[in-house]
């Protein structure tokens, strides 16, 4: 193989390297089968929610994953393999890979990264039942705002019931 050849490919790792290393989340999936339209489909869904995916040779990943620091992951890498990175919500890759597998029975979850820690296929999968970064938002602003709601309700109550007595 020429210089410039393992030069470029050894850019690609460090690039895949940054990219393991940065992502909240990755989500690694197998995707034979899948139509063009389902694929353009899958990777426009990801777009929306700011998660690339990749796909990339098993030989990169395994090198890349490795400098990383992310151990156990060689056995996921085999067959045709893509990657979602995710470096802000850490539940949008694996909520929309799960949510389309629904609908496209040849894509299958192979494993991922949470966080920087290798995780399996049942954590990703109980990853993807969570709610995304707005729905946890909402909940804890709701949360934070039932205190001053059962305030407002009791005072209220009281000047209410001070009309009813006058």
């Amino acid at each position: 193989m020429s210089e410039v050849a393992i030069a470029k490919k050894a850019a690609i790792v460090e690039e895949i390297t940054e990219k393991f290393s940065a992502a909240a989340s990755a989500v690694i999936v197998d995707y034979r089968g899948l139509t063009v339209e389902q694929v353009t489909e899958l990777r426009k869904q990801l777009r929306d929610a700011n998660v690339e995916m990749k796909v990339i040779k098993n030989s990169i990943l395994v090198r890349a994953a490795e400098k990383a620091g992310l151990n156990g992951l060689e056995e996921v890498f085999s067959g045709p393999t893509a990657v979602a990175f995710s470096n802000e919500d850490v539940v949008a890759p694996a909520k929309i890979i799960d949510e389309f597998a629904k609908t496209a029975d040849k894509l299958e979850i192979k494993g991922g990264i949470i966080e920087g820690k290798v995780a399996s296929i049942e954590e990703i999968t109980a990853l993807a039942k969570l709610p995304n970064r707005d729905g946890l938002l909402s909940m804890l602003l709701s949360v934070l705002q039932a205190p001053v709601r059962n305030v407002a309700y009791a005072v209220k109550a009281v000047a209410e019931k001070e009309d009813e007595v006058a």
